[in-house]
Protein backbone atom coordinates (compact mmCIF):
# COMPACT_ATOMS: atom_id res chain seq x y z
CA UNK A 1 0.00 0.00 0.00
CA UNK A 2 1.17 3.55 -1.39
CA UNK A 3 1.80 6.52 1.45
CA UNK A 4 -0.96 8.06 -0.72
CA UNK A 5 -3.30 4.97 -0.17
CA UNK A 6 -2.87 5.35 3.58
CA UNK A 7 -3.10 8.84 3.55
CA UNK A 8 -6.54 8.75 1.36
CA UNK A 9 -7.73 6.09 3.86
CA UNK A 10 -7.03 8.09 7.14
CA UNK A 11 -9.06 11.25 4.94
CA UNK A 12 -11.35 8.64 4.97
CA UNK A 13 -11.77 7.50 8.16
CA UNK A 14 -11.87 10.89 9.97
CA UNK A 15 -14.73 12.03 7.75
CA UNK A 16 -16.69 8.33 8.99
CA UNK A 17 -15.35 9.63 12.76
CA UNK A 18 -16.50 12.88 12.24
CA UNK A 19 -20.14 11.91 11.02
CA UNK A 20 -19.94 9.46 13.88
CA UNK A 21 -19.58 12.20 15.91
CA UNK A 22 -22.13 14.32 14.74
CA UNK A 23 -24.83 11.14 15.25
CA UNK A 24 -23.68 10.89 18.89
CA UNK A 25 -23.90 14.40 19.75
CA UNK A 26 -27.95 14.42 18.01
CA UNK A 27 -28.59 11.03 20.08
CA UNK A 28 -27.37 12.84 23.34
CA UNK A 29 -29.05 15.96 22.73
CA UNK A 30 -32.39 14.17 22.36
CA UNK A 31 -31.73 12.50 25.60
CA UNK A 32 -31.02 16.13 27.22
CA UNK A 33 -32.61 16.16 30.36
CA UNK A 34 -32.88 11.89 30.88
CA UNK A 35 -29.92 11.23 32.95
CA UNK A 36 -30.50 7.01 32.47
CA UNK A 37 -30.79 8.35 28.70
CA UNK A 38 -26.91 9.66 28.93
CA UNK A 39 -25.53 7.48 31.41
CA UNK A 40 -26.82 4.20 28.83
CA UNK A 41 -25.25 6.57 26.04
CA UNK A 42 -21.92 6.81 28.26
CA UNK A 43 -21.59 3.09 29.65
CA UNK A 44 -22.04 2.49 25.34
CA UNK A 45 -18.96 4.67 23.95
CA UNK A 46 -17.05 3.61 27.40
CA UNK A 47 -17.53 -0.41 26.26
CA UNK A 48 -16.78 0.69 22.56
CA UNK A 49 -14.09 2.42 23.76
CA UNK A 50 -12.54 -0.96 26.08
CA UNK A 51 -13.64 -3.51 22.98
CA UNK A 52 -11.21 -1.65 20.74
CA UNK A 53 -8.39 -1.18 23.06
CA UNK A 54 -8.34 -4.35 24.37
CA UNK A 55 -9.26 -6.32 21.29
CA UNK A 56 -8.05 -4.41 18.19
CA UNK A 57 -5.61 -2.02 19.34
CA UNK A 58 -3.69 -4.27 21.60
CA UNK A 59 -3.42 -6.79 18.59
CA UNK A 60 -1.06 -4.36 16.31
CA UNK A 61 1.27 -2.59 19.49
CA UNK A 62 4.68 -2.18 17.75
CA UNK A 63 6.97 -4.98 17.58
CA UNK A 64 9.72 -3.73 16.92
CA UNK A 65 11.86 0.60 18.00
CA UNK A 66 11.09 2.06 15.16
CA UNK A 67 7.26 0.96 15.12
CA UNK A 68 7.19 2.35 19.06
CA UNK A 69 8.60 5.43 17.93
CA UNK A 70 5.81 6.42 15.22
CA UNK A 71 3.09 5.14 17.46
CA UNK A 72 4.46 6.98 20.56
CA UNK A 73 5.16 10.35 17.93
CA UNK A 74 1.71 10.03 16.66
CA UNK A 75 0.63 10.34 20.32
CA UNK A 76 2.36 13.08 21.22
CA UNK A 77 0.73 15.08 18.37
CA UNK A 78 -2.40 14.40 18.79
CA UNK A 79 -3.04 14.71 22.41
CA UNK A 80 -2.20 11.76 24.13
CA UNK A 81 -3.54 8.91 24.98
CA UNK A 82 -7.08 8.16 24.57
CA UNK A 83 -9.42 8.15 28.18
CA UNK A 84 -12.70 7.75 29.03
CA UNK A 85 -12.82 9.36 33.08
CA UNK A 86 -15.42 8.03 35.23
CA UNK A 87 -17.79 9.83 37.22
CA UNK A 88 -16.83 9.32 41.15
CA UNK A 89 -19.47 8.80 43.20
CA UNK A 90 -18.16 11.41 45.49
CA UNK A 91 -18.34 14.02 42.83
CA UNK A 92 -21.77 13.04 42.55
CA UNK A 93 -23.05 13.46 45.75
CA UNK A 94 -21.28 17.13 46.23
CA UNK A 95 -23.58 17.94 43.07
CA UNK A 96 -26.15 16.69 45.11
CA UNK A 97 -25.41 18.56 47.56
CA UNK A 98 -24.59 22.03 46.01
CA UNK A 99 -28.15 21.81 44.28
CA UNK A 100 -29.89 20.99 47.78
CA UNK A 101 -28.30 24.11 48.95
Amino acid sequence: MSQNDVDLNREILQAELERLQQKISAIADSAQGDGVALLKILRTLEQMHRQIREGLFLEILPQNRQQLYHLLKEIEAEGGWPYIPRARLQSLLSKMNQDRE
